[in-house]
């Protein structure tokens, strides 16, 4: 069974100030409650072919992998895929602007998962919403509260 999870969120701030923020690797421990740490497997910036090493807690286990950058369109759209593991993963993040001063955001988590993982995938599939859903709030409230939209 494939794991297919999206989630979607409105900021009230610009698309390129949400975009560079989101796609930035160091932020991403500030706003996903389950990455514990990222590091750089290329030399930055982000672009395509950029490698990153992620440790993330899910599920109440240890994940170490790493993601490699397939598609950037800056302010747009960034696509990530980790094939190693028992969970090959595709996450892509969007970025779309709402009138003059908004952003719908949408995160995309989708995989295979094999072996034991195949037979969960069904709670992998309700506990990745349930974090997802977490996440992109966290960081509309981070944004929201920390960066202000410009002068109209």
């Amino acid at each position: 069974m494939a794991v297919d999870v999206q989630t979607e969120v409105v900021i009230g701030l610009p698309r390129e100030v949400v975009a560079e923020y989101a796609i930035d690797p160091s932020h991403a421990p500030e706003w996903y409650a389950n990455i514990e740490s990222v590091e750089w497997e290329t030399p930055p910036p982000l672009g395509v072919g950029s490698r990153l090493a992620f440790v993330a807690r899910f599920l109440g286990r240890r994940l170490a992998y790493t993601y490699e950058i397939v598609e950037l369109v800056p302010g747009e759209r960034l696509v990530m895929r980790t094939a190693q593991g028992p969970f090959p993963m595709e996450t892509t993040y969007t970025f779309a602007a709402r009138g003059n001063t908004g952003t719908h955001m949408t995160l995309r988590n989708r995989g295979e998962p094999k072996g034991f993982s195949a037979i969960s995938a069904p709670l992998m599939t309700a506990a990745m919403r349930r974090a997802n859903r977490k996440d992109l709030a966290a960081l509309k409230a981070l944004l929201e509260r920390t960066r202000s939209a410009p002068e109209q």
